[in-house]
């Protein structure tokens, strides 16, 4: 990257932070900016920009929680949002076609479905964010709201793996040895401590055992970063290594946000398509509700995790970029969906702020239709005749 690129970059990311929105936006602007300046993308960018993305899969990966992911409510409500969703935005997209909308012409239902797919995901880094700032990470809402961003980074994980349309070669089945290495590469991981060598350690897994070990043997080297974070997830030591990896992955994807506006600036029907895109985004938040009050939830649960995921998300910005390298889609279609990405964060932030007063205005209203039976986890506490003393209360 040269200096400018950087300078750049910074200060569009900074003058995002400051008004209370995620530095993303500002390396999206960023990107736009520079390619009005004259500055083009380039290989090392590119490469800079899929590194990563592979060490974004891996510190998913280390984060996986097989057992939360098994849960009905958090499997069964990703599926049915992610095929609704998808099934959406399918519509609104083939409707833009009908409406002579001049970049979604060349569409046919397979294009659209595929794209309907890639905007049906929600942002792990703005609903995780904005979990963390109000320190309900461990609340009911807040846990089944990362479960439904996990499992959609695995169905968007599953697209990455047959995106290459090639068949694995026989030697792929040494994947199927990987159990076998996971006691060496706990050991390992125990040795490495916490200071660069872990860090190294990591880039080793996530590059050399994951990524290449999987490249080699034709399949898709983001889905071997996934599965060796997968394998090592269960130890102690793996949350020290998905903090220690944190910053150099979120460094290594301003490339990627860079790439995104290096490849073409806004133009009259992106904008169009975007602002239809945004339309639809009201939809989407309610089929989460829906999805939400069908597994039984309470109103302020179910509405408090549907707030946090209100956005499109940087993952369905990837899986774009993904179907354009492949030459499915045109780089037109990653400045639309950037477009919307960032009036979503902008719509979102706000929401996210007010989501305490939302509720107290709405709850009464949305109470009837709420289940009778509620989930397990969610009934009121029945105090009985005990008694109870407040220790502390925050006001809301």
């Amino acid at each position: 990257m040269e200096p400018v690129m950087i300078a750049v970059a910074f200060g569009c990311g900074m003058l995002v932070n400051l008004i209370g929105l995620p530095p993303l936006l500002g390396f999206l602007a960023a990107g736009f900016l520079l390619n009005a300046m004259g500055y083009q993308n380039t290989p090392a960018l590119n490469e800079i920009a899929d590194l990563g993305v592979t060490l974004l899969l891996f510190t998913i990966g280390l984060k996986l929680n097989v057992k939360i992911l098994m849960r009905r409510d958090v499997w069964g409500t990703t599926s049915l949002h992610l095929l609704l969703s998808t099934l959406l935005f399918t519509v609104v997209l083939l409707v833009c076609k009908g409406l002579g909308l001049a970049l979604a012409m060349s569409l046919d239902w397979q294009l659209a479905l595929l794209l309907g797919f890639a905007l049906s995901f929600s942002s792990t880094v703005f609903a995780v964010k904005v979990l963390e700032e109000r320190s309900d990470m461990n609340a009911l809402y807040a846990r089944l709201a990362v479960g439904v961003l996990v499992m959609q980074d695995l169905f968007a994980v599953a697209f990455l793996a047959v995106s290459s349309g090639q068949w694995p070669s026989i030697w792929a089945l040494w994947i199927l040895g990987l159990p076998l290495l996971r006691p060496l590469l706990l050991k390992l991981l125990e040795r490495a401590g916490h200071g660069e060598l872990q860090v190294l350690f990591g880039i080793f897994l996530a590059l050399v055992v994951g990524a290449a070990g999987f490249e080699v043997v034709g399949l898709k080297p983001d889905l071997g970063a996934l599965v060796i974070g997968m394998l090592i997830a269960s130890h102690p030591a793996s949350a020290g290594l998905a903090k220690s990896l944190f910053n150099l992955k979120d460094l290594f994807l301003i490339c990627f946000f860079l790439t995104i506006g290096l490849n073409g600036l806004p133009t009259h029907d992106t904008m169009l398509l975007a602002l239809a895109l945004v339309l639809a985004l009201p939809l989407k938040s309610a089929l989460y509700y829906l999805v939400y009050s069908g597994a039984h939830l309470r109103v302020r649960t179910a509405l408090l995790s549907t707030l946090a995921l209100t956005n499109f998300s940087e993952f369905g910005l990837i899986v774009a970029a993904i179907a354009a390298k492949a030459g499915w889609i045109s780089h037109e279609w990653l400045v639309a969906i950037s477009l919307a990405l960032a009036a979503s964060f902008m719509i979102s932030a706000p929401l996210n702020g007010q989501s305490e007063r939302i509720y107290h205005r709405l709850g009464n209203w949305l109470r009837g239709m709420q289940a009778t039976t509620l989930h397990p986890e969610d009934r009121p506490i029945e105090l009985g005749d005990a008694e109870v003393i407040i220790l502390g209360i925050a006001e809301l």
